[in-house]
Order: C-alpha cells, then structure tokens, then sequence
C-alpha cells in the first residue's frame, strides 16, 4: 500500500504494508474498467476501501489512459 506524506511544500507517496483482499479489488476494478462493466465498481470499489484502498489508488485507476476512448 501507498501513502501519500505531506511535508511543507512537498508530497511524496511510500509503500506501506500490501493487504491481499485490496490488491485483489483493485485489480477487479481495473479489470471491470477495462471491460465496462461499470455496475460492477461500486461494489468493488467498496471493497478495496474497507480494506485499506486509498483515494489517489482508486483515482489512478478512475483516470488511466489506457482507457480513453480513441
């Protein structure tokens, strides 16, 4: 897991510990994106919160541009 640590003028994220069932969710989300099967995120997206998912981790995968339309 990835934390983000502010300090005065800087932001940096660090590895924390990983937690399976969120690396899981996460890469059901990824997948699910890439399929759009959308009524599936919520669910997922559920999940890797209540397992430590951080917000910038969700974000990344809401905003990858593998998934733009072309």
């Amino acid at each position: 897991m990835l934390k983000t640590i502010q300090n005065p003028g800087e932001q940096k994220r660090v590895r924390l510990s990983k937690h399976p069932v969120k690396l899981t969710a996460l890469l059901y989300l990824r997948e699910a994106l890439l399929r759009e099967k959308y009524e599936l995120c919520s669910e997922v997206i559920a999940t890797a919160k209540e397992f430590g998912a951080l917000p910038f981790e969700i974000q990344d995968l809401l905003e990858d541009p593998r998934r733009s339309p072309s």
